[in-house]
């Protein structure tokens, strides 16, 4: 078994080198600030004191860093020492920094696997946790033991930036979410009434609307926003137009909701009422 160097040892870092040490796999592991090598050294992993020795050797490189600059800052200066050898960058980019790194592995001889883990460092190597990969195939096939030490491994095809771009979609989805819910946290607090309190009665509602996501999907597919079932432009725009009041009333900033309502808005100014509130994304879609 070839050893798997890791470069960087954050939340995220340490956990996925973590999860190698517990299968009994050799790692090397470096990080920028050596205390947090210190638990992972203690359980036989060979703590690398630069990136130099660090990648000194062979097998794969896992790289986990802060963001696409502090990737290429670490890897530049010993480029010419990677060639033959397989990066996975589970960095989160963008997905043209993530095509950008790839350009530059190609240039130098290296396999490059770009990664996106759908998941928080407590899951890793546990259920729920997936990890998304694009790039080069061959990588993922050979590596792919390793790699479902962390989750559910999909492959998503030859374009690196692909698992970026679906991370970056689906948390945006997360992070919209999240902040509908202290939006909602802040109008029923202005009655006094606890945060937690308000999650026991959000969170199941909240978990039954993802059940409509596949419908919301199919509609988009289909150019179809007159189905049955789904709710009108001009309906949503009443449903917003109450919320928005209702949190000006109760004195509750309205900055999260007012870029949705004025989606909406503009739609049925322009003709769109009648049509199902999914044509939104008609406004969204990519032109390119």
């Amino acid at each position: 078994m070839t050893r798997t160097t890791f470069l960087g040892l954050g939340a995220m870092g340490g956990a996925l080198a973590m999860a190698a040490v517990d299968a009994d796999r050799p790692i090397v592991v470096w990080n920028r600030t050596p205390h947090r090598a210190q638990r992972l050294g203690e359980r036989g992993a060979v703590v690398a004191g630069s990136v130099e020795e660090a990648v000194a050797g062979d097998g794969v490189i896992v790289a986990c860093l802060l963001d696409h600059r502090s990737v290429r800052g670490v890897l530049d200066p010993v480029a010419a020492r990677l060639s033959g050898r397989t990066l996975v960058n589970l960095t989160t980019t963008t997905p043209n920094q993530a095509r950008d790194l790839a350009t530059w592995a190609g240039v130098h001889g290296i396999d490059y696997l770009d990664g996106a883990v759908m998941a928080v460092p407590a899951m890793i190597g546990g259920p729920g946790s997936t990890l998304l990969y694009s790039g080069s195939a061959p990588a993922f096939e050979k590596h792919r033991t390793l790699l479902e030490l962390w989750g559910e491994s999909s492959y998503l095809g030859i374009d690196a930036g692909l698992a970026s771009l679906y991370d970056l979609a689906i948390l945006s989805g997360m992070y919209t979410m999240f902040a509908g819910f202290t939006h909602g946290a802040a109008m029923v607090g202005s009655a006094g009434v606890p945060a937690t309190e308000f999650a026991t009665r959000a969170a199941p509602f909240l978990a039954a609307m993802t059940g409509s996501l596949a419908g919301t999907a199919a509609a988009i597919d289909a150019r179809n926003y007159a189905g049955e079932g789904q709710q009108s432009l001009e309906f949503t725009q009443v449903a917003l137009d109450t919320i928005v009041q209702a949190s000006i009333d109760q004195g509750v900033s309205v900055e999260v909701l007012r870029p949705v309502r004025d989606l909406v808005h503009r739609q049925v100014a322009a003709g769109h009422g009648t049509a199902g509130t999914d044509r939104i994304f008609e406004e969204m879609r990519s032109t390119r």
